[in-house]
């Protein structure tokens, strides 16, 4: 006999030829063998959970900790054992009291009711979990929902990250109400895979089990169950189960796996709970990316900054947990009382949480009424809800069944991204209304009934990844990557992929990459994917560099034209004349520079033809100033120069003007400098007089000459001399 160690829901089976187990089936456990052989003991009996869903701590040897481990029957199987890599979540739907939590406890041996009230009224009201391996491998999470209408809420916030629906229909009362109301929440929510549970079989003879077949395919027909098969079961006597398992093994051949998604790790949490040593659990599906211990995060909307201290799937521990399972994060640095139900758990930086979203909104064709402008309704998207007004942008009103453009205006920030599907619900009386995708989680305020507002929308709902990317680059203006993700709706990976697409055809730029003391003009960012290469820093789309390349240019020869003499443009007076970002500007110049089209030198910025050099006539004109100030070079006399060539002397260090009207020869000038430093040296201060008698200039240009040292703060007045500053 096996010797059985773990948690309940992570086992151990140690034998000679059985090194692993976990729990698939109903009070079952599989163990495979080094040559990847599977042993399945039946019958065992595992302890119930917390209130929290979690197992209490078993003794290493499981007999004497339940007091049972019966092996009834051991199989052989020669399957693989499944891979982290194909994980999926299954939610259930159906009517209350048609045997959803049963049927969930039939196949995997976990009663997914937690709470003591549901034991006592022997009624799912929130959410529960299980999980286990079907035949072929896969490892699949389960979210069981509550079935009665007064918890709908609870039954939107677990269904909104499936892969796949289990829609269980009991065959002694077929179709209810809740049943039509689940499935229209499915179909919204484009829930295309799946399968239909007959159960409670056991109850009906065939005749009437066939009339209720018939009565379900009917409707499902026009929904996204048309075709899902249908399935009868009894998870009383086990009648149907391993056809169950089997059929939804089938089903999810055609599911892709979320598993290798390489965007940021995004959780819409639906739990937080505190466990005695540990602190904060939060569980949620996780979406986008993956998350690892040890990796920083960020609650939003509240924007609460935590670390992953440790990480479970299926109650197992992992380093790191990957897209389209079920995880608890255990965190640090955040108590759960400040964490809600809705919440989203992200890598910083990633998402920026909103309270306007455009979407395309189907009403169903059940709805009790016509949604008009500026209509209440209830939002519901991953795992949080909030109250909403209704914009309609394309139409006056949406009747039940029809499909129009919306702008939803939140009463709360919600976290949600293009492509989130979302539900919207009537909240008195209760109903769902209709539902559909985010098209853009971050949009402008938009006036009703403009065209190019519907254009931008349609181009949003049938983009690729390379659309969304130029989309997002239409202004043919400089944007940052993190702003073209945002804007975009796509995770990091996808939107590289369009960023290489349009490179490709030369329809976007990147201008600088993100690399610290790095820039790697002309580099390809197609192979950014790679963990090494750096993140792209700032884009802009090809149309708009040649536009910008062709204002900057023009701007450059204007000011050349203009001021001929002048080292070239000031680099905040060309930001301003082009409408561009501080950082912006630099990777501009830093790209124009490396392409050769201009020259940037300090605060200047000029064409690389252009130097400043005086005419002839202008030369005699300097010569002739240049002998004036000779001629008295602590006492000149004002030149006799135009602002232009004045400020070329200037510029070049052949004069200093420390006044409008007083301008000395450099030579000069550094002669009386270095003499007034040397008196505030030697004697601690001078006097005007005392430089007036020594250069045997006025007092009009002592004090010009001072007073400038203290502007420059070589100098400072304290009474009628000047210190040092």
């Amino acid at each position: 006999m096996a010797a059985i160690v773990g948690d309940g829901d992570s086992v151990t089976a140690r034998s000679i030829d059985a090194p692993q187990a976990t729990v698939v089936s109903n009070a079952a456990i599989t163990a495979t063998t080094g040559n990847n052989e599977r042993l399945q003991f039946l019958d065992i009996s595992l302890p119930r959970r917390d209130e929290h869903g979690t197992m209490p701590p078993i003794l290493p040897d499981l007999a004497r900790s339940v007091g049972c481990l019966i092996i009834v029957q051991a199989e052989r199987s020669s399957r693989p054992p499944a891979t982290p890599a194909s994980m999926y979540v299954i939610g259930t739907a159906g009517h209350v009291d048609h045997g959803k939590s049963t049927l969930v406890k039939a196949l995997t041996g976990i009663d997914p009711d937690r709470l003591e009230e549901e034991q006592r009224r022997e009624m799912t009201i929130d959410l529960g979990f299980a999980w286990l391996r079907l035949p072929g491998g896969r490892q699949i999470s389960i979210i069981d929902v509550p079935g009665h209408e007064r918890f709908i809420k609870n039954m939107l916030a677990g269904i909104g990250g499936i892969d796949a629906a289990l829609l269980v229909i009991a065959a002694d009362e077929s179709v209810m109400p809740q049943t039509i109301e689940h499935l229209a929440i499915l179909d919204l929510l484009e829930v295309t895979h799946g399968l239909v549970a007959l159960t409670k079989i056991d109850l009906v003879d065939e005749e009437w089990l066939a009339l209720v077949r018939d009565e379900v395919r009917d409707r499902l027909r026009g929904t996204s169950f048309a075709t899902a098969p249908i399935v009868a079961v009894s998870a009383r006597t086990g009648q149907g189960i391993d056809d169950l398992l089997r059929t939804l093994d089938t089903t999810l051949d055609h599911v892709p796996s979320r598993a290798d998604a390489r965007g940021r790790a995004r959780l819409s949490i639906d739990r937080s709970f505190a466990i005695s040593g540990f602190g904060t659990v939060v569980t949620g599906t996780l979406s986008d990316g993956p998350l690892r211990v040890g990796d920083e995060v960020e609650i939003l909307p509240h924007g609460m900054r935590a670390r992953v201290r440790g990480l479970q799937t299926h109650q197992t521990r992992v380093d790191e947990a990957r897209p389209g399972s079920r995880v608890a994060v255990n965190l640090a640095g955040v108590a759960h009382q400040a964490i809600r139900r809705g919440d989203a758990l992200v890598i910083p930086g990633y998402i920026q949480p909103t309270t306007v979203i455009d979407a395309r909104l189907r009403v169903v064709a059940s709805a009790p009424h016509v949604i008009e402008q500026n209509d209440r309704l209830e939002l519901f998207v991953g795992a949080a809800e909030t109250p909403c007004r209704v914009t309609l942008l394309d139409c006056e009103k949406l009747a039940p069944g029809e499909m129009g453009w919306v702008q939803l205006r939140l009463d709360r920030p919600v976290v949600t991204l293009r492509g989130d599907r979302y539900i919207l619900r009537q909240p008195s009386p209760g109903c769902t209304i209709g539902g559909g995708r985010v098209m853009d989680a971050h949009p402008a305020r938009h006036r009703r009934f403009r065209p190019e507002v519907i254009r931008m929308l349609e181009a949003l709902a049938r983009g690729t990844p390379a659309d969304l990317v130029q989309m997002a680059l239409a202004d043919d203006m400089p944007h940052p990557w993190s702003g073209i993700v945002q804007t975009s709706g796509l995770n990091d990976s996808l939107a590289r992929e369009g960023l290489a697409a349009l490179l490709e055809t030369q329809q976007a730029l990147v201008l600088a990459f993100r690399q610290p003391g790095t820039f790697h003009p002309g580099l390809d960012p197609a192979k950014s994917g790679d963990a090494e290469a750096p993140e792209p820093g700032t884009l802009i789309s090809g149309t708009g560099w040649r536009m910008l390349r062709e204002r900057m240019v023009a701007v450059l020869r204007q000011y050349h034209a203009r001021y001929p003499l002048r080292r070239g443009m000031p680099r905040e007076e060309l930001r301003s004349r082009l409408n561009l970002a501080n950082e912006a500007l630099d990777d501009v110049l830093a790209y124009a520079s490396t392409h050769g089209d201009v020259q940037s030198e300090g605060a200047f910025v000029r064409l690389p033809e252009h130097e400043a050099r005086p005419t002839a006539e202008q030369q005699r004109q300097i010569q002739q100033a240049l002998d004036l100030l000779r001629t008295a070079p602590y006492g000149p006399p004002a030149p006799d120069l135009d602002t232009e060539l004045l400020g070329w002397l200037v510029e070049r260090g052949v004069v200093t003007r420390v006044t409008p009207d007083v301008v000395f020869l450099n030579s000069a000038y550094e002669e009386m400098v270095s003499w007034v430093c040397d008196q505030i040296r030697d004697g601690g201060s001078v006097t005007v007089a005392r430089f007036r008698d020594r250069f045997g200039n006025s007092r009009k240009y002592a004090l010009a000459l001072l007073e400038h040292l203290d502007e420059r703060r070589i100098t400072r007045r304290s009474g009628d001399v000047r210190i040092r500053y």
